[in-house]
Parts: structure tokens; sequence; C-alpha cells
């Protein structure tokens, strides 16, 4: 009766203490597997920062009393306000005031009539908060006609929209950030985000209908998966899930080329005159400044809306690469003119726009360390300096986590220090069993040849 009840006791405790590394196991995986942290919490840049005291005044002030904002060179936000009351408010926010002739509603009224007269492929507009004018430009493409046609509309307005020629054509830049190849063409990667369930990767809405198989090699050996979601025109952004449902290690990255890559930490709209960087899997890293926002393009495939011009350069196959500053991330790919030897203007989808219309979210580095990466160090412009100093953000390899980040993850309390605790408590509890039973059975053994030799 003794040795069953010992049998029955050891029996138990084996099974708490297999219970208990199943149960501590799954706490731990589930610690290290985590959803991601919500980009809205993290720390923004310097120059989005001064960009919402902007954005912030000119919503407080109207669309009759203001013409937009900017990041100035010094890195102060400027406001275009059209009568000295709002000049007076501007300032005592600690912004600069510009006095101007025309307001957003007359310059969005512009741009609205543009919009309504018959579409010319080739030609593109957007409001020049600066000049406090509305730019049309057209393309080698647009016909002399054409131009003639759009001259007298823009004559009609008034004074204030400003008709500019430019070389090269406005394009799609299909055909880094790591290339996309299928047989719609090749593009560039943009972001990793996720719905909750399965991660996808944001690229440009040209680069392929929905059903297009994308692949990371020529040859069709290597598969990232099909386009699930698409938006073009209209809007220029879609969705690529990965064949496996999971982006991986490293997800929080985004190559600029050499095995380097750039954390990205959360994602924010623009703002004029920030100093913003492109990768693609064609030109690779290149820099440049926001110029305008909410930009219309005439793309031979139809409009697309509510873009961001750049000065950066871009080339065929850099569409969907990803813009970004800081560590921010910013756009995608669309389109452009020029190249990067002459030079040109490239427009990019803005993510949060996407990510809206989506409802995914951007899989972004941690800020404690744990989560997709390790958390960037702050960097030049999350301090008062100019936009013009800005930097890509903080560097890491783009082949992802490592060993070290893995095990810091793991010993982090907030994340895997219960779940390790009670796997640790478990091994404790089976080797304290196994070296009780090895006990008895010495002792029983001992008594056994005791009484038989004795």
């Amino acid at each position: 009766m003794r040795h069953a009840r010992r049998r029955l006791v050891r029996r138990v405790t084996r099974l708490a203490a297999v219970g208990g590394l199943l149960l501590g196991g799954t706490m731990v995986t589930r610690a290290v597997a985590s959803e991601p942290p919500d980009a809205s919490a993290v720390p923004r840049t310097y120059a989005a920062s001064a960009a919402d005291t902007g954005s912030d005044l000119v919503s407080s002030l109207g669309t009759s009393r203001t013409a937009g904002s900017w990041v100035n060179s010094d890195g102060k936000p400027v406001v275009a306000v059209t009568d000295e009351a709002a000049a007076a408010e501007v300032r005592q926010a600690g912004a600069e005031a510009k006095l101007v002739d025309h307001s957003m509603d007359e310059l969005k009224s512009a741009t609205s009539t543009l919009r309504s007269a018959p579409r010319v492929a080739g030609t593109a507009w957007v409001m020049d908060y600066r000049s406090n004018e509305v730019v049309v430009r057209g393309d080698s493409t647009v016909s002399a006609a054409d131009w003639s046609r759009m001259t007298r509309v823009a004559g009609d307005i008034g004074g204030f929209v400003r008709m500019e020629r430019t070389e090269g054509t406005f394009t799609t830049r299909l055909n880094g950030a790591l290339p996309l190849l299928s047989t719609a063409g090749r593009c560039s990667a943009g972001f990793n985000v996720t719905d909750g369930q399965r991660d996808f990767i944001l690229t440009a809405g040209h680069c392929g209908p929905n059903g297009s198989v994308w692949f990371a090699d020529n040859r069709g050996n290597q598969q990232i998966g099909p386009t699930v979601q698409q938006n073009f025109p209209g809007g220029d952004f879609s969705l690529v899930e990965y064949a496996s449902g999971d982006a991986g290690a490293g997800a929080d990255v985004v190559s600029i080329g050499d095995g380097k890559g750039v954390r990205i930490t959360g994602a924010a709209d623009p703002a004029v005159g920030q100093r913003v960087f492109r990768s693609g899997s064609t030109s690779g890293l290149r820099d440049g400044e926001v110029t305008a926002v909410n930009a219309t393009v005439n793309y031979p495939e139809g409009t697309v809306t509510g873009l961001i011009e750049t000065n950066v350069c871009a080339e065929p196959g850099d569409s969907g690469g990803p813009m970004f500053s800081e560590g921010i991330a910013l756009g995608v790919t669309s389109g452009g003119s020029g190249d990067c030897n002459a030079g040109g203007t490239t427009f990019f989808q803005p993510v949060t726009k996407a990510l809206e219309a989506l409802d995914v979210k951007l899989l972004v580095a941690a800020q404690n360390g744990s989560g997709q990466g390790a958390s960037p160090a702050p960097s030049a412009t999350q301090s008062a300096v100019a936009p013009g100093d800005a930097s890509p953000g903080s560097s890491a390899s783009v082949s992802g986590t490592d060993a070290s980040t893995l095990l810091s993850r793991l010993a982090d309390p907030k994340n895997a220090g219960p779940g390790l605790l009670v796997v640790a408590g478990s091994l404790v509890a089976l080797v304290a069993t196994r070296f009780i039973r090895a006990e008895q059975d010495r002792k029983a053994y001992r008594r056994y040849y005791s009484a038989t030799w004795g």
C-alpha cells in the first residue's frame, strides 16, 4: 500500500512538471511571437512634429484664412495666411507666418476645375504652398493642341495657376527594397504589414492586378506570394500576401543595398520641405525633398490623386519601393519623370492612406528591444534641427533578427519572464522527482540485500 502511494505521488509530480513545461513553453512562444506594437505609438520625427504644428494651426484657423503649411530650411513650421490677424495667431503659437493672396479654398477650387476638364495623359498638378500657386505640368507626350486647351482652362481660373512643360514622361515605374518579379513586370517591395493573422508586402498598385504571383528570382523558384488587393488608378497601392502567411525575421527592416537596411519604427505623413529617402531595386538609396502633397498625376493608365511629390529620382523597377525618413515610413514609389542621371520628379502613395484603406498595420521595430527588432537610437531630427540634416534611420542588417536579439527578447521580464520562470520551476521539479526516486530505489536495494545475506 505504501509503495502504491509513492508511485501515485511520483506520477502526479511528473505530470505536473510536464504540464508546467508545456505551459511555460507556450507562454514564451506567445511572448516572442506577440503582435507588433502599434505604429501610432512610436515617437515621430521632428519634421513630422513641426508639420503637426502647422496642420493644427491650419485646422484651427480654417481653409478660408490659410493656404497650407510647410517646414522651413531651419526646421521651423511655416503657415501661409491671408490676413494679419491669422498671422498674429500663428506667431503666437511659435510658428512663422507668410501672408499670401489666395486661400486654400481658392487653391482647391482651381484643382477641382482642372480635374473636371477633359483628361490629358502626361499632365500633373499640385498646390505649391510656398509660391501660393497651383502648378500644372505637362510632359513631352502632351500635344501642342492639348497643352493650349489646358492653358485656356488655367487662364479662366486665374493668374495663380502656373503652366510648366517638363522633360521626360510621367510614367509608373514598373520594370531598394528588394526586387519583386512576375509576368506583370518588375517592382520593388515596400513595407511589411499585417492584418493580425497574415503578413503582406505593401507595394504599388500598378505593379499588377489581383492574382499576380510574385517571385524573388527570375527563374520562378522562390515564390513570395500573390497580389490579393489592388487599388489603381485612383490610388496606387496593393498587398502581396506571403505564401507562408509570415513575413519572418527582420520584417521591420527595409533594404538600402549592400546587405544594409533601415529599421522602420512607425508611419506618418511627410511635411513639405522635409528631407526624405527612397530605396528601390533598380537605383538603390536616393534622397531629396518633399515639394508638394495632394498631387494629381494623369498616367497613361489612369489618374491617381493624393500623391506626395518629391525631387527624389527614380527609375523603372523602383515602383513600390519605400520612402522614409528617420525610420518613419512615409510612402511607396508610384511614378514620375526623369532618371537618376538627369534627375526628375517622383510621386509617392502616402503610406498612412494605404494602411487605412487596406485595414492593415505596419510591422515595426519595438521601442523596448522586443517585438520585430531592436529599438532605433534617437536621431538628429528628433531634436530641433533643420530637416535637411535628417538621416534614413537606425541601421540594421537585412538578414533579420539574430540570436542576441532573440535572447534579449527572451530575457525581457515584460515578455517571456513569467514563462521562463514556469519552465525553470518545472525542470527543477522533474530533476527533484528523479533524484528522490533514485534515492528510494537505492535504499530499497540495500534493505533487500541486507535481509537476504544477513
